[in-house]
């Protein structure tokens, strides 16, 4: 599996009775025996307050790569898949539980992300 892009961004409101702007949506695009596909991660835009108790880092955005400033929302798809990379099967995940999120983010080698993006961001990352 090829990750070609990562990217997150915050919901905004699609009519006044909607709640999508509580929510964060964080994308993983790859491609898979051929086919290009996008994983989305639906979350609960509170954890972006509080993401360093899912994550090791302190400030938001989380660090640099390929000379881009990357946030929280960018990588937090890329981190669930890096954990479960059976994902590649599901188009979309909603995570609203902190403890459900904290498993996705409990063992991932975090030194390397930076240059994980860094690969992704010049042409793309083998998984």
């Amino acid at each position: 599996m090829l990750i070609k892009e990562i990217k997150g961004y915050e919901l905004e409101k699609a009519a006044p009775n909607t709640s999508e702007d509580f929510f964060n949506r964080s994308e993983v695009t790859f491609i898979d025996n051929g086919t290009e596909k996008t994983f989305h991660l639906l979350y609960v835009r509170y954890f972006d307050e509080i993401f360093n108790e899912f994550v090791p880092y302190e400030n938001d955005p989380v660090f640099t790569a390929g000379g881009k400033e990357v946030h929280f929302k960018d990588i937090i798809g890329l981190v669930c898949m890096l954990k479960n990379p059976e994902l590649k099967n599901r188009k979309r995940v909603y995570i609203n539980e902190k403890s459900e999120l904290q498993e996705y983010c409990k063992g991932i080698d975090y030194d390397k992300l930076p240059g994980i993006v860094e690969q992704i961001s010049k042409g793309g990352f083998e998984l």
